[in-house]
């Protein structure tokens, strides 16, 4: 089975599981884990802020970050598809008391009007306000989309001029940098706090980190235990991400280059793909073009020996690239995948 399900399918490498089991620990919840230690250290210097927590996933840095920019009740304001919005589970409801406007977006971007529009202060003084931005770059349901800095930039600036904070998810925010040509801090270093996942392009088993100034990182370690976060001796899972930021961020651009390179041969072979639209390691493939729903074409395609997934469009799905996808699997998926799509469907070749 060639897995192109999610870069979430990887899995250890010999040399990342050597660093594991060669780790130096300690408690971590005592702040006396070096690996931990190290990891936090290199991973806001890595995205241009002064401090980091390590967490054990993305989706808790992601949760604790809303907790300190907010007061129950306020408004969070996301694009309609983000990942705090349609996969945290009502998260930002039920751990921070916050009412989430979602917005509709293009390519996952918001607009400065947008923003301005949905940050408008209300004329009733006990009326809810928004007080948090969150923006996800690159964007997963738009297809591992990535923000150009200028437009990054331009809303940012506009939601501080409204007085809102603003949280990068950063889950693949590498991608992104590696993506642009540019060092990760470029695209970071403007938010108030980002979150960074270890678990995906990156190859960890699991672990994520939330990165900010010194004095929310302080407030974020209280968070990190209520929501059951404090660990022992995680160096273990720290050393994974250390060996991570020395051996599998700029082949990052690999997984771009393959996903690229599918793209390619599937939309000659006359698979519904756009290649223009990818930027990252996401292929996204409409299989309503082809007069099939997702649970077939799953079926079709598992059947003959690939493995990719839905989205959160009903008929969309994706193909993702990442470290255990080699040149071999992109040759043998731009074969298969058609000869599983195009079987007996309405359209032909």
């Amino acid at each position: 089975m060639i897995d192109l399900r999610s870069d979430t399918a990887t899995r250890p490498t010999e040399g990342m599981r050597r660093a594991i089991a060669e780790a130096a620990v300690g408690d971590e919840q005592k702040r006396e884990d070096p690996s931990v230690n190290a990891l936090e250290e290199r991973v806001a210097a890595l995205l241009g802020q002064e401090a980091a927590i390590f967490v054990p996933t993305a989706t808790m840095a992601n949760q604790i970050a809303l907790k300190l920019h907010s007061r129950p009740g306020d408004v969070l304001v996301a694009e309609r598809d983000a990942h705090v919005v349609i996969y945290e589970y009502g998260g930002a409801g039920a751990h921070a008391g916050l009412v989430t406007l979602a917005l509709p977006g293009d390519r996952g971007r918001l607009t400065p009007e947008q923003v301005r529009v949905a940050a408008e202060p209300s004329t009733k003084i006990a009326d809810q306000r928004v007080t948090v931005l969150s923006l996800e770059n690159t964007h997963n349901s738009s297809g591992g989309r990535v923000w150009p800095q200028d437009a990054l930039a331009e809303l940012v600036e506009v939601a501080r001029g409204m007085g809102l904070r603003v949280h990068l998810d950063g889950a693949r925010v590498l991608n992104a940098a590696v993506a642009l040509g540019v060092p990760a801090y470029e695209i970071a270093a403007r938010f108030d706090t980002v979150t960074l996942c270890l678990s995906k392009g990156l190859g960890c088993p699991l672990g994520a980190l939330l990165a900010g100034s010194r004095e929310l990182m302080e407030r974020a370690w209280r968070e990190k235990h209520l929501f059951g976060g404090a660990m022992r001796q995680a160096g273990v899972v720290a050393a994974a991400g250390l060996y991570a930021l020395d051996h599998n961020v700029e082949r990052l651009a690999d997984d771009h280059a393959r996903a690229r390179r599918l793209a390619d041969a599937l939309a000659e072979a006359g698979v519904p793909v756009d290649p223009e639209q990818v930027e990252t390691n996401f292929v996204q493939v409409d299989v309503s073009m082809l007069g099939l729903d997702r649970a077939e074409a799953l079926a079709r395609l598992q059947a003959g020996g690939v493995g990719l997934s839905g989205t959160i469009h009903p008929t969309v799905l994706r193909a993702v690239t990442h470290l255990d996808v080699t040149d071999d699997d992109i040759a043998r998926a731009s074969a298969l995948i058609p000869e599983a799509l195009l079987a007996d469907t309405a359209v032909s070749v």
